[in-house]
């Protein structure tokens, strides 16, 4: 398939789970990625993953929880017509249990770093009249559990923001969009899968953990023209997601 074809996207925490994902199913369909991560071994082992099935696709690193950073992503990448903010760190520990530091590093990564991007990326997107963003979210955004705070509101916080940014650049032909997803399979979430197997698959009414694959399908809609009246929306994308809390 060729209808993302003569468009670049970049996909931030490419390199493993979800944002990996996300980036095949775009190459797929013709865009030029631009993969985002820290590893360089892992990001060449997609890179050449993507080409291997006729794709196109290059690695920038960086490291997101750096404001400096960040802003160099942005230059590096250079013109985007698809902005993927997936990456994102997670630490579920109690509220006395977090630390400055941790509070700030979760804020930093899963809030600021899209705003910087969205901030430096999007007048190129409105400039040519055409664009698209998606923010992966998270459930634990919207339903609350007795661990995960910072991440919580630091997810929360992207909701906000994408509902705002649909309305700043919406006018313009940029959509913003998001997505809200449930427990996935993915090397971050294996500890906690295995440590609480049953009660992970039982927080859904489908019975079951979700794969990355199901989320990039989502954002591959989300960016594509079958979306195009799709803007400012979060998609719940979790299996029928249950409360968390005790009863």
């Amino acid at each position: 398939m060729s209808d993302l074809a003569g468009k670049t996207a970049l996909v931030t925490g490419a390199t493993a789970g979800i944002g990996r994902a996300v980036a095949m199913r775009l190459a797929e369909h013709g865009a030029e990625v631009v993969v985002h991560g820290r590893d360089a071994v892992r990001g060449a082992e997609l890179v050449s993953a993507i080409a291997d099935k006729g794709g196109r696709a290059r690695f920038v690193a960086a490291d997101l929880s750096a404001a400096e950073d960040v802003e160099r992503l942005a230059r590096d990448a250079g013109p985007v017509d698809i902005l993927v903010n997936n990456a994102g760190i997670y630490e579920f520990a109690t509220t006395p249990g977090t630390s400055a530091e941790s509070f700030d590093r979760h804020l930093a990564i899963n809030t600021r770093a899209p705003f910087q991007l969205v901030a430096a990326l999007a007048p190129g997107m409105v400039a040519r009249g055409r664009g698209a963003v998606v923010n992966v979210s998270s459930t634990a955004a919207t339903i609350v559990a007795p661990v995960g705070a910072a991440y919580g509101a630091s997810k929360a916080a992207l909701e906000t923001l994408t509902r705002y940014w649909a309305t700043e650049f919406g006018g313009a032909g940029l959509r913003v969009n998001g997505v809200s997803s449930g427990p996935v399979r993915t090397p971050g979430t294996e500890p906690m899968l295995e440590a609480f197997p049953d009660a992970m698959d039982q927080t859904n009414a489908r019975g079951r953990i979700g794969d990355p694959e199901e989320i990039a399908d989502v954002v591959l809609f989300l960016v594509g023209e079958s979306s195009s009246y799709v803007n400012g929306a979060v998609v719940s994308v979790h299996g029928g997601e249950r409360s968390l809390l005790p009863g």
